[in-house]
């Protein structure tokens, strides 16, 4: 449509150009004494047209040859930019390849190639963070070569470089770098600083999260370790899975790191309320503070939310997880002053009665109706449970239990019995 509306209008001139020139009497008379000249008006107006032309490409000419310099100079930058941009391509493609000689002799060229056309009077808008790039490649190569004077004399220079336009984004790479090899050298502690001198914002970001948490773990900082893994399981950089698994393994750390009563309660109180409701950490937490000294009736009370969760969603833990809450709250029972409290046992009794052939909890029955010296019942639900329980431990403590109450009644062949089953198991 476009083409048809010039071809249009190119004729309409041409048709206006021939009326104007076919009908045109009009003449220009040229005065130079002795001489009189007289020219068509059509005439004068090509010449006219003709002069416009020619002194228009004159001055083009006359351009183009005045910009030769300046175009051979451009030309030669050109040639030393695309020299200087396969120089740094080769020191990535070589980095990533693990020839690390080449990387660095590659980007060491590329800083050769910028002090080049520095010297001969160009500039690069793009020059301060090219150096800082080739400096970093330079460190990251040296850093694979295992040469840690180098590697920190281009990391220096790198920083040093940095300016103009990106130059936060390229500080913070930087240190990032800097950080990791802090960590391949398992310097923990230049790791953590180096972090700690990123901005607010990057700080946050979900690699230098990992970095720290990796720095923590390694320093033996576990509640900087806990509270990291929270804020990378907080920005979804870790799968639920992988963030649970993490958190429970640092929650346990953190426990285990415990060596009294008050530090174990400290520790526990750091821990948010899903971390407490984990059930590895909760009964590692009620072990741990049997092992301290610490009150049975507080570690009871850490797995009361265990065990309803348990009631209630009987797949929510797995077996061993099971069997191991049911040791702990059996070495509860066991350490607490008194007989099990009233809430405990009816909790028990409840669970029980809803599920009649559950061996765990009908052991768990029995081991309370033991503390609580109600001795039939107590025969009754541990000889039930025995036939199902598939724990060796529990099925031993089981027998010894029964040896334990023959005794009592004074049955020395179910006794030794009992025993001997116990030994078995």
């Amino acid at each position: 449509m476009r083409i048809a509306l010039w071809l249009l209008a190119l004729f309409g001139v041409a048709v206006a150009a021939a009326l104007f020139a076919g009908g045109n009497p009009g003449s220009i008379t040229l005065f130079w004494p002795p001489y009189r000249v007289d020219l068509s008006l059509n005439l004068v107006l090509v010449l006219l047209v003709l002069a416009f032309f020619t002194l228009h490409l004159a001055l083009r000419a006359l351009a183009a040859l005045f910009a030769l310099p300046g175009a051979a100079r451009l030309w030669r930058l050109r040639q030393r930019e695309r020299a200087m941009q396969v120089s740094l391509l080769d020191a990535f493609s070589n980095l990533a390849a693990g020839r690390y000689l080449r990387s660095r002799k590659s980007a060491e060229a590329v800083l050769a190639q910028v002090d080049s056309i520095e010297s001969s009077g160009d500039t690069l808008g793009y020059a301060p963070r090219l150096r800082s790039v080739s400096h970093l490649l330079v460190a990251e190569a040296t850093h694979s070569l295992q040469d840690r004077a180098v590697r920190e004399s281009s990391y220096r220079n790198a920083l040093d470089a940095v300016s103009g336009a990106g130059a936060a984004e390229t500080r913070e790479g930087i240190q990032l770098r800097a950080a990791r090899w802090a960590l391949d050298d398992r310097d923990a502690a230049l790791a953590l600083r180096l972090l700690d001198e990123l901005g607010h914002g990057a700080a946050r970001r979900s690699l230098a999260l990992r970095l720290r948490l990796k720095a923590a773990r390694m320093a033996g900082a576990t509640v900087l370790a806990l509270e990291t893994a929270r804020l990378l399981a907080k920005h979804h950089a870790l799968s639920p899975l992988a963030a649970q698994g993490v958190l429970r393994g640092l929650a346990m750390e953190l426990i285990d790191s415990a060596h009294d009563p008050a530090q174990l309660e400290t520790a526990w109180s750091r821990l948010d309320r899903n971390e407490q409701q984990m059930a590895d950490v909760a009964i590692r937490a009620a072990n741990r503070l049997r092992t301290v000294g610490g009150a049975a009736t507080l570690g009871l009370q850490w797995l009361l939310p265990v065990w309803e969760r348990m009631v209630s969603a009987p797949d929510a833990i797995g077996e061993t997880q099971v069997v191991a809450l049911v040791r702990a709250l059996q070495r509860g029972f066991v350490d607490t002053a008194g007989a099990p409290d009233a809430a405990w046992l009816a909790r028990i009794e409840t669970a029980q009665m809803q599920r009649p052939g559950d061996a765990l909890l009908q052991y768990l029955a029995g081991v309370t109706c033991m503390r609580l010296q109600l001795w039939g019942k107590a025969r009754q639900l541990l000889t039930q449970c025995l036939a199902r329980l598939q724990d060796p431990d529990l099925r031993r403590d089981a027998w010894r239990q029964l040896a334990e109450l023959a005794e009592r009644e004074g049955d020395q062949s179910a006794a030794t019995q009992a025993w001997r089953n116990a030994a078995q198991a």
